[in-house]
């Protein structure tokens, strides 16, 4: 992955790190992954229609906080939040590709080459039930490490979901840079 002035960019997928003027961007597209994972959290839309996503701010205030939006061949794609976890791990809290261009391997790509993008631990959650994120995830962690990769169960907050993470560490030697 290479920088360029805008962002991080592989082959035909583009990163822009969001300020913002994207803000409105990324606030559209964190409402559709809502939507898209409402099937497996069964959260509801509040009263104005929108779903709730009470620490997006963060990512537009905190320093150790990042939003990217992800173009593929020049169009809009999706966006990504990453925020520190644990100490030095790096936490992918979203990752949204539009449904136009999933199963195209334009997923595949933003999020392999988003990860070898920095060395360091990283860590991904998703929900068990929802079968194309874990099946993307251990693709993708494949993808960067082979099979040196860990997973575990952790418990939401709210009590009621279960969360599986991955845990994957880049080193020096694994990182690609194109």
């Amino acid at each position: 992955m290479q920088n360029s002035d805008h962002g991080l960019q592989a082959g035909g997928v583009t990163f822009r790190l969001a300020d913002a003027g994207l803000r409105p961007v990324v606030e559209q597209l964190g409402q559709l992954e809502q939507h898209d994972l409402s099937q497996w959290t069964g959260d509801l839309p509040g009263p104005t229609g929108l779903f709730d996503f009470p620490r997006l701010s963060r990512f537009f205030t905190d320093a150790d906080h990042d939003a990217y939006v992800i173009y593929s061949d020049g169009r809009l794609a999706g966006f990504c939040l990453l925020r520190p976890f644990e100490g030095t791990a790096t936490f992918i809290t979203a990752f949204f590709i539009v449904r136009a261009l999933r199963r195209q391997g334009v997923g595949l790509v933003a999020a392999t080459e988003l990860i070898r993008s920095r060395r360091g631990r990283w860590a991904i959650a998703f929900l068990e039930e929802n079968a194309p994120a874990a099946r993307f995830w251990r693709q993708v962690a494949t993808e960067v490490v082979g099979e040196h990769w860990t997973q575990e169960l952790r418990r939401h907050p709210d009590g009621v979901r279960t969360f599986t993470f991955l845990h994957v560490d880049v080193d020096r030697d694994e990182r690609i840079l194109h």
